[in-house]
């Protein structure tokens, strides 16, 4: 099937049209970030850098660490965007761009984020890295595309949203690559993601807007499965899981926790603990 203009929109160039990348931009392996700022932060441990392009808030840099070619890649906030990176994305691999069709080899990539989180419990230390087995999304994003469901996620999710007990919220669930957890994941602690659409009222913070769920937080808290909990929340981790597993993907999220929920306490030393998940990662290059 050919795809129209307007469902697949690129630039003059040819490039995708957020994104502004060609194919031959892309590294075998992507590194998103939300900051744009965060893009060097990650590209400076590069042993060289071959492309560097952005559009609004999507900054690209491409290069290698050894003889592995990476891209680093940031998203901005929210699944929102996750929603057009993702998509644009897997178009530079698996979509013909002068065609508008869809390869018959289609290839999968790995997608790596390193984000900012907050902890949920007292025993999770600031300042910490914390991988994210699952990711749960109050989002709505998922519910716009179908992909098949483990029944671990149906089972995460059906519990999930029998203990929120209200109607404005409907989750959904999606599991890391277990690739990429058996790669990064040694020796670093693991635990549930919930994703939120916003930072105030959906991560339970309190301003002057009233909210409709006034005890969010100890609920987030309170909830267990099968000895699992949710370990931390922040605002992409659930979309990339569950898009990339639509698109035949593989994704893991690397969180930084530079806050402590329960506690009130806020880093003080945030882009050193950024760093030590930047590292984390790249040491696996």
């Amino acid at each position: 099937m050919k795809m129209t203009d307007t469902d697949l929109i690129l630039n003059a160039d040819g490039s995708v049209y957020h994104l502004n990348l060609l194919p031959e931009d892309l590294g075998d392996t992507i590194i998103t970030v939300g900051d744009p700022d965060r893009v060097g932060q990650v590209s400076k441990y590069f042993d060289r850098i071959e492309v560097k392009k952005g559009k609004r808030e999507f900054i690209t840099h491409t290069g290698y660490v050894g003889q592995n070619r990476l891209s680093v890649i940031s998203t901005g906030i929210g699944t929102d965007n996750i929603d057009i990176v993702l998509n644009e994305l897997d178009a530079l691999v698996n979509i013909d761009l002068r065609s508008r069709t869809v390869k018959s080899q289609l290839r999968s990539l790995n997608i790596i984020r390193i984000g900012t989180s907050g902890a949920l419990h007292n025993d999770i230390p600031l300042d910490s890295i914390l991988i994210s087995t699952f990711g749960i999304g109050l989002d709505p994003l998922l519910h716009y595309y179908r992909k098949e469901e483990a029944a671990v996620e149906l089972e995460l999710q059906t519990a999930f949203q029998t203990h929120l007990s209200t109607q404005y919220i409907h989750p959904y669930v999606a599991a890391c690559s277990d690739n990429l957890l058996h790669q990064l994941a040694k020796g670093v602690p693991q635990g549930i993601t919930l994703t939120a659409p916003g930072f105030y009222a959906p991560q339970g913070r309190v301003t002057r807007a009233e909210q409709h769920q006034t005890n969010l937080l100890n609920k987030l808290c309170s909830f267990r499965y099968k000895g699992m909990r949710i370990a931390n929340l922040e605002m992409e981790t659930a979309g990339i899981y569950g898009l990339a597993k639509s698109l035949g993907h593989q994704a893991i999220s690397v969180n930084a926790i530079l806050a402590s929920r329960l506690e009130a306490v806020f880093s003080k030393e945030p882009q050193k603990t950024v760093e030590k998940a930047i590292r984390l990662v790249l040491a696996h290059f």
